[in-house]
C-alpha cells in the first residue's frame, strides 16, 4: 500500500527489545500525514501486529511537533486522488483503532486535528511540557468526536470537539488527557521504559483484547458514521 518514497523515510522504525518506536519524519511539515505516511503506517502497524517479538509501540514526531494532522496541501486533486484521501485515511486511523498490542503516544508537541485523533487512538498518552492537544479540522471535516469519545470523559470529548480548543499539557494531564507531563529530554526514555513495562506484562495483550471489544461495541457506529461523512465531505457521495 506504500506510495512510492522521494527523499527521507517519512516513518522512521527502531525496535528496542519488545518495543517498536515509530517516529513520524516530516519535521519541515510538522509530521502532516501525507499520503505517504498513512500507506506507511498502515503497512508498519499490520506487520508489527502479526510480529510476536513486538509487544508494544511508542508513537511520536520528529522536530518540535508530534503531528499536525492533515497535510492539506494534497487536498483536493481529482476524483481518483480524492479516493486515494479517503481510503489512506480510513484505513490509518482504522490501523491505529483496531491495533492489537498496547500503544502509546509520546506527544512531544502539538498534536493537532488528525494529529490529536492519532494520538487518542493510542491507549496511553505522555506528553512533554512543550506539547499541545486538541481539534482544529480542516473546513469540511468536522473532528473525530469518535476518537475522542473512545479516550475521554463525555463532556470533555464534547467540548473539544465543538470548540475546537487547544490545552496545554499541564491542564491536559489535569483533565486525564494524558497520563504524564514531563521535561522535552525525558519524554522519550520515559516513554520507551513505560512500553517496555507494558510490553513485558503477561496480561497486556488480553487487556488490550478488552480495550478493543469495548470500543467495537460502544463506539464502532461512531467511527463507521465518521467514515461515511469524510467520503462525503471530500467524494460528494
Amino acid at each position: 500500500m506504500t506510495d512510492a518514497p522521494s527523499g527521507p523515510p517519512s516513518l522512521l522504525v527502531e525496535r528496542r527489545d519488545r518495543v517498536a518506536l515509530l517516529t513520524l519524519n516530516r519535521p519541515e511539515k510538522r509530521n502532516a500525514l501525507s499520503l505517504e505516511l498513512r500507506a506507511r503506517l498502515v503497512d508498519t502497524l499490520a506487520e508489527l501486529a502479526a510480529d510476536d517479538a513486538a509487544g508494544a509501540i511508542v508513537v511520536t514526531g520528529a522536530g518540535s511537533a508530534f503531528c499536525s494532522g492533515m497535510d492539506v496541501s494534497e487536498f483536493g486533486g481529482d476524483r481518483a486522488h480524492r479516493e486515494r484521501i479517503v481510503e489512506l485515511s480510513a484505513a490509518m486511523f482504522g490501523a491505529f483503532a483496531r491495533f492489537p498490542k498496547p500503544a502509546l503516544a509520546a506527544v512531544n508537541g502539538p498534536a493537532v486535528a488528525g494529529g490529536f485523533a492519532m494520538a487518542l487512538l493510542c491507549d496511553l498518552r505522555i506528553a512533554s511540557e512543550t506539547a499541545r492537544l486538541g481539534f482544529s479540522e480542516p473546513p469540511g471535516v468536522p473532528p473525530s468526536y469518535a476518537s475522542a469519545r473512545a479516550a475521554l470523559p463525555a463532556a470533555l470529548a464534547r467540548e473539544l470537539t465543538l470548540t475546537g480548543r487547544i490545552v496545554h499539557a499541564g491542564e491536559a494531564a489535569d483533565l486525564g488527557m494524558v497520563s504524564e507531563v514531563v521535561e522535552p529530554g525525558a519524554l522519550l526514555p520515559r516513554a520507551l521504559e513505560l512500553a517496555a513495562q507494558v510490553a513485558s506484562a503477561p496480561s497486556a495483550r488480553i487487556t488490550k483484547q478488552r480495550i478493543l471489544l469495548e470500543r467495537a461495541h460502544l463506539y464502532g457506529p461512531l467511527f463507521e458514521e465518521e467514515e461515511r461523512r469524510l467520503r462525503e465531505a471530500l467524494l460528494g457521495d
